[in-house]
C-alpha cells in the first residue's frame, strides 16, 4: 500500500517498483521486516499470547516470487517470535508454499478456501496445526448449507491439530445469524 498509495486489484505499481529497482524493494521489505518484529515484540511485552501474520495479497505473486518478496521476510518475523509467542501465519492463495511453511516453526498456518483439507494435510504434513478454511461469502447461504458445509470441512480436516475457522476475515454485511450458525455448528460438532 505505500507503494500504490491506495488498494488494487492488481498491485501492479508495487510489483513493478519490485521488479523495477529490486535493491530499493528489498530495502523497504526489510525495513518494513524490522519495524513488525519491533512491534511485535513490545505487543508480547504487554501481554498478547499469540500472534497472526496475515499475507492477503501473497497470491498474487509467482511461488519464486513469493519466496523473494514475501517469504523471506515473515520467515524473519517468525523466527524472532517463535521461542517467545505462538505463531500463526496465513496467506491467501499460497497453498504451494505450505510445506516451507509447515516446517518454519509456526504453530499453526491458516488456509484459505482454494485448496481441499486433504491436500493441505498433504502438503503440511504433520507438522503444524492447520486453520480455516471456510469460505466467508459461503456465510450468506441458507443455514442448512452453512451447517452441511461447516459439518463437511471438519470431518475433512479432522479434530487433531485443527482450527476450524473461516479461510479469510469476515465480510462486513454478513448476517449476524449466518455467523452464529457458523459457529454453534463447530461448536456442536460430533463426528
Amino acid at each position: 500500500y505505500c507503494i500504490e498509495g491506495k488498494g488494487s486489484k492488481t498491485f501492479d505499481d508495487a510489483k513493478a517498483f519490485c521488479f523495477q529497482q529490486p535493491t530499493e524493494a528489498q530495502m523497504l521489505l526489510q525495513k518494513i521486516t524490522d519495524v513488525t518484529i519491533a512491534y511485535l515484540l513490545k505487543q508480547v511485552q504487554a501481554g498478547v499470547s499469540a500472534v497472526q501474520i496475515f499475507d492477503s495479497w501473497g497470491g498474487m505473486l509467482s511461488p519464486e516470487d513469493y519466496e523473494n518478496l514475501s517469504w523471506k521476510y515473515i520467515a524473519q518475523i517468525v523466527d524472532a517470535l517463535k521461542a517467545v509467542v505462538p505463531v500463526v501465519v496465513f496467506a491467501k492463495g499460497c497453498w504451494f508454499a505450505l510445506p516451507q511453511m509447515s516446517k518454519s516453526g509456526v504453530s499453526a498456518v491458516g488456509l484459505d478456501w482454494t485448496i481441499t483439507p486433504e491436500m493441505a494435510r498433504q502438503l503440511a504434513g504433520n507438522e503444524v496445526t492447520l486453520q480455516g478454511n471456510f469460505d466467508p461469502t459461503l456465510l450468506f447461504a441458507d443455514s442448512k448449507t452453512i451447517r452441511q458445509r461447516t459439518s463437511e470441512m471438519v470431518r475433512r480436516f479432522g479434530k487433531n491439530r485443527y482450527i476450524a475457522n473461516l479461510g479469510h476475515v469476515i465480510l462486513p454485511n454478513t448476517p449476524i445469524d449466518n455467523a452464529e450458525t457458523f459457529i454453534r455448528t463447530i461448536v456442536e460438532w460430533e463426528g
